[in-house]
């Protein structure tokens, strides 16, 4: 039987951060609207809210002797260990990341060498041969990253390839900004190696849209919403409800777009890894996309059983929420979870750009 060139997952790493912040820790915050408006409601009530909405409870944040290119070389180092590979062999080493390595008393984008270069470095690779990039793409990067690597690998360019994904949100977010309870910390990476079989394994199809004409501005960098705060910052802003209209509209037929060009249906999904953004959204994302095939009403039981989810303890660490969560299942880390072999997953991801993307992936 003729054989096919395909991408597969030979190991996976992941960096949490060690400090844990709880939505109680924000009830010495003062809010305000985008507009400047001061938000006159308490603290807790805030919090309280956004609980119900998100379903976070804590997120973590990185200390402040860590960069982004120092959590996204644990996470590396890890995928390393796990894949037992030499890293010298690495075609290539993709980072997704959207801020740089911004440090905590100076708030400003720095990707000079980029983030892929400092971690390559940090790795003490020599290979001349292993290029390093970065990949900023919103949310959906270390996905984006994904795909570019598959495209390596079946074309021949490449036969293993590193992603990695990483952020230090905590350094964008507006104290006063209730959005910004929202973001944390992490790093998440996975090492892909060309594989040849006659049966379909690894990476089987993907899709990807960019929905800029109408939607660029969803998620912009801005002042603060507070118009008294003494800084010149510029933190990270968005457009909730908006953004959530979006997602629910184009995701669920992004993720129907990748299943069509595998040639299968959503009854051979064993799992859709979503990046972990706001819970409500991800389970309204599942059941549209069920809608779609014509499947109303799954329970809340099933939904749980198909859609793993970090969110609660994690927060949205951004590119870092995917990788971090494939990490955490294959290491039997959320037992109620696991990945088997045959099984087939949705990686799917939207954020800022507009970007999104999906990914059909087979154990």
């Amino acid at each position: 039987m003729e054989q096919s060139r395909y991408s597969f997952i030979v190991g996976t790493g992941c960096y949490i951060p060690e400090r844990v912040v709880r939505n109680s820790d924000f009830h010495n915050h003062v809010f305000y609207e985008l507009d400047g408006t001061r938000i006159d409601k308490p603290p807790e009530e805030i919090t309280r809210k956004f609980e119900e909405i998100t379903g976070i409870k804590e997120r973590r944040y990185a200390s402040d002797d860590q960069l982004t290119s120092d959590i996204g070389t644990l996470a590396a180092e890890e995928a390393l260990q796990t894949s037992g590979i030499d890293r010298e062999t690495l075609d290539f080493i993709i980072c997704a990341q959207n801020f740089g390595d911004i440090r905590p008393d100076n708030k400003r984008i720095d990707i000079v060498p980029n983030i892929a270069a400092r971690i390559k470095y940090k790795l003490r690779i020599k290979n001349p041969k292993t290029v390093a990039y970065d990949l900023p793409f919103g949310c959906p990067g270390w996905l984006q990253g994904l795909i570019q690597a598959d495209c390596f690998i079946k074309t021949g360019l490449a036969k293993r390839v590193m992603v990695v994904g990483a952020e230090i949100l905590s350094r964008v977010c507006d104290p006063h900004d209730r959005d910004s309870m929202i973001y944390a910390d992490g790093a998440g990476a996975a090492i892909l190696e060309a594989r040849e079989s006659s049966n379909r394994v690894g990476i089987i199809s993907h899709a990807t849209r960019s929905d800029t004409y109408k939607y660029c501005e969803l998620l912009t960098m801005g002042r603060s919403n507070n118009p008294d705060y003494p800084g010149d910052e510029l933190f990270l802003k968005m457009h909730g409800h908006t953004l959530y209209k979006y997602a629910l509209k184009v995701v669920p037929e992004l993720i129907k777009e990748s299943i069509d060009k595998a040639g299968l249906t959503i009854e051979h999904i064993d799992r859709v890894l979503l990046h972990q953004a706001n819970e409500k959204m991800d389970v309204e994302i599942l059941k549209r996309l069920f809608r779609l095939y014509g499947i109303r009403n799954p329970s809340p039981e099933f939904i749980r059983h198909i859609l793993p989810m970090s969110i609660s303890w994690l927060g949205n660490s951004s590119v870092a929420t995917i990788p971090t969560l494939l990490d955490l299942i294959l290491k039997n880390k959320m037992p109620e979870y696991s990945l088997p072999e045959h099984d087939i997953i949705i990686f799917a991801s939207v954020g800022a750009g507009m970007n999104a993307n999906s990914i059909v992936y087979k154990f």
